[in-house]
This record gives C-alpha cells, sequence and structure tokens, in this order.
C-alpha cells in the first residue's frame, strides 16, 4: 500500500464548488479557504476565490496521476484545501485524493454535484439512470450502457462531446437517441439544448464547456447486445478465432468476474472472453494477451465497439508477455496451452482464490489439462454443442468442435505470487 504523504493526523479537506463559485459557498467554507496555507485547483477554480496575502494557490499538475504525490509531498507540512467541482467523490478528484493519502487524512466538503442537478432537471430518479464520464476517457465507453430504453447521464470532457457522442450512437444504429445539453448547472447561465443523435447539428462554439449530457436512448443495433456472458457470435468481428457463445458463456461462468478484478484473457483471439469480462461490470479490468499483430489490433476494435475501450492489450507470446502485467484475479487460456511454461505461468501468477480456466480442441491439449487435473485438481468437462440445421428437407443436429475445459481454483489462504493491483 502506498505510504500516505502526509501524517494521517493531518486533514487535507477537498471542497465542492458548484457552478456558482464563491457565492454559493456558506461563510464556515469561505473562512476554511481563506485560513488554508495552500489551495489547489483548477485554473477554473483558483481565479473564482478572493486571494490572501501569503497564501499559496497552485493549479493540478498536468498529468495529474504523475504529478500528484510530488505535489502533495510538498505542501505535507501545511494546511491544504483542494478545490473540486460539485461533488468530488463523483468522478472528481475526491476519489483520487482518498486513494493516495487514506480516508485518515481528506475530509470532503461537498456541494450539490451536477449529476444531482442533471437528474433533477430531467426529473430522473437516481435508480432510473446511469452515470457514465467520458473525461479523459474514449467515449466507446457509453455503449456499454447505451441499450435501448436506457436513461444515461454523461460527465462531458468539454463542449465537442455532444457532436461526438452523437455521431457514435448514430453510427452503432442507436440515431434515435434524443441528447440534452445541460450546461452550467446551478449557475447564473444555466441552459439546456436538445437534440436527437441522427440529426445532431450544433456547433460545439454555441455549448457551454461546463455541462452533463442526458441521454435517452431508442431505437437498437441489429444485434441486441446484454450484460449477461455469451454474447451473439455476430457482434464480433473475428478470422475464425473465437471462443463460441456457448462455450464463451460457460467459461466465464466458471471465471467469475467481480467489481475491481482483473483477468488475464491469454491467446485472446478476438478478444471476446476478456470483453465480456469487462461488461460484467465497469470495474472489471482485462488484460489481453495475443501474439499475432492483426489479432491483437482486432481485440481493440471489438472491445471499442463493445464499450470496453480501456481493455489493455499486449501484443506477444506467452509466457514471456506476462512478465510485469497485474497481478490476475482469474485467467483465461482460450489458446497456446501447450506452449511451454504457460499454464505454470498462469497458476503461479494468480492472486489467492484466483480462477483459472483453459480451453483445449486437440488430442495434446486434452492430454496436457488430463495431467493437469491428475496433478493440481479442479475440474475437468468436455463440452460438446450441437445446432440444429437443414439436412435436405429434413432438419438435423450439426456438432460443433468439442471443446476440454479445465477449471482450476487457487489456494484462498496460500499467496501464489503477482504484484499489486
Amino acid at each position: 500500500m502506498t505510504e500516505p504523504a502526509q501524517p494521517a493526523d493531518h486533514r487535507l479537506v477537498v471542497i465542492g464548488v458548484g457552478a456558482d463559485g464563491w457565492a454559493g459557498l456558506s461563510a464556515p467554507v469561505r473562512a476554511r479557504v481563506a485560513a488554508a496555507d495552500v489551495v489547489l485547483g483548477g485554473e477554473r477554480h483558483l481565479a473564482a476565490v478572493p486571494s490572501r496575502e501569503g497564501q499559496l494557490r497552485e493549479p493540478w499538475p498536468r498529468p495529474l496521476r504523475d504529478g500528484l504525490p510530488a505535489l502533495l509531498e510538498r505542501h505535507a507540512d501545511r494546511s491544504v484545501v483542494a478545490l473540486a467541482s460539485g461533488d468530488p467523490l463523483v468522478s472528481g478528484i475526491g476519489s483520487t485524493l482518498l486513494r493516495l493519502l487514506g480516508p485518515a487524512a481528506v475530509e470532503v466538503v461537498p456541494a450539490v454535484s451536477s449529476i444531482a442537478l442533471a437528474r433533477a432537471r430531467m426529473g430522473w430518479p437516481a435508480e432510473s439512470c446511469a452515470v457514465v464520464s467520458l473525461v479523459g476517457r474514449d467515449a466507446h465507453a457509453l455503449l456499454r450502457e447505451a441499450v435501448p430504453g436506457r436513461r444515461v447521464l454523461v460527465l462531458s470532457a468539454d463542449e465537442r462531446t455532444p457532436g461526438e457522442v452523437a455521431a457514435l450512437l448514430d453510427s452503432v444504429g442507436l440515431g434515435d437517441a434524443r441528447l440534452h445539453v445541460l450546461g452550467d448547472l446551478g449557475g447564473a447561465a444555466e441552459s439546456r439544448v436538445d437534440g436527437v443523435a441522427s440529426s445532431w447539428a450544433v456547433d460545439p462554439a454555441d455549448l457551454p464547456r461546463l455541462h452533463v449530457l442526458a441521454l435517452e436512448v431508442a431505437g437498437g443495433p441489429p444485434v441486441p447486445l446484454g450484460w449477461t456472458a455469451g454474447l451473439p457470435d455476430e457482434a464480433y468481428e473475428h478470422d475464425g478465432q473465437l471462443t463460441k457463445r456457448d462455450l464463451r458463456a460457460s467459461a466465464l461462468a466458471r471465471l467469475a468476474p467481480r467489481p475491481g478484478e482483473v483477468l488475464w484473457d491469454v491467446g485472446a483471439g478476438a478478444g471476446s472472453v476478456g470483453i465480456e469480462w469487462m461488461r460484467a461490470h465497469p470495474a472489471c479490468r482485462t488484460v489481453a494477451v495475443e501474439q499475432h499483430p492483426e489479432r491483437a489490433a482486432r481485440v481493440a476494435r471489438n472491445a471499442a465497439r463493445l464499450g470496453v475501450p480501456a481493455l489493455e492489450v499486449v501484443t506477444g507470446r506467452a509466457p514471456e508477455s506476462l512478465a510485469g502485467l497485474p497481478a490476475p484475479d482469474a485467467v483465461f487460456v482460450g489458446g497456446g496451452a501447450t506452449a511451454p511454461g504457460v499454464l505454470e505461468a498462469c497458476r503461479a501468477a494468480l492472486r489467492p482464490g484466483g480462477r483459472l480456466v483453459v480451453h483445449g480442441v486437440t488430442l495434446e491439449t486434452e492430454s496436457l489439462l488430463a495431467a493437469q487435473r491428475a496433478a493440481h485438481g479442479g475440474e475437468l468437462t468436455r463440452v460438446a454443442v450441437e445446432t440444429a440445421s437443414a439436412i435436405g428437407g429434413f432438419t438435423g443436429w450439426t456438432p460443433a468442435r468439442a471443446v476440454v475445459q479445465w477449471a482450476w481454483t487457487a489456494p484462498p489462504s496460500v499467496s501464489q505470487g503477482g504484484a499489486d493491483r
């Protein structure tokens, strides 16, 4: 765990500021800002707060993640106030500071978040809508939530975001979606612009930089996409190297994705298992390892199109390419299991209680997996799927190639090695 950059008894105070700026802060909160030795924040927030002689003002470093620890260390012996937008714990700097310093060193004083104000303006109960941040993120991340009938509140990166989102939705068959740009919520210049994705033609210069984008998703892609494992095979671009739908669902049932966990998808092919791991929950992460560059590029395209553009793709051969990766909570080996050292490296890297699932279609892999079960235990299953199809004027069963599946769970109380998350 990262050591706190400040003593545990020193509290960095993170203060949420609404669109009404300094005027919207209560007298006690203003006094805390005025009394601080150091005030941190974005340029907009710093400009909105009156200065005091002797008080140091510093903008957030760029890039933030790389520069933040050193910035906090420099001011470890001073009283520090950090200014943030709205509720600092809603996709804000407050979450980052808590992760770096720990809750004992950080106090959060929230304002009403822009998300809460957007829900109020739209009349949407919290449980009826999703929230997606596109600040510093690929707009394709929205697609996981963009299903027909869904309400989505988007924290936009800037005034260009609505146009980018409209074009993206239209490109995937969701052109009937309605967009509502809710600008400067809670401020004197609050505004609203409405439109439809397929015909969106609003100039970004006519939109406020600070806004929440409210979406009402309508229409739908030609292939319906759910969140459960086993998307239709036609949802993926592939060259034949694809874990088919029923086998994918079986593998993911044993991999058992949970929020915040990391999967290694080794021999990723089209990336389907790793993609559906990440679609299970927004906090799930995947590292896909694929030795063929053209397939690795295809994995990235599939991930973006299916709403998980943050999936990490490593182009290289296992086990060599596994060194230095974040320690996995689960590993799927869909190809290359017979390569020397692959299964040993995967088992050794798993966290305690981690899950390993390996698929094989050749006699050589089947023999290897039988030996692995004999040596380490686990569950060995042979999965055969048959599909009804036409035989002349009749209907019969067409078998797919049978797959042998080995599922193994690491001991829960014995460390298997691996790096920190």
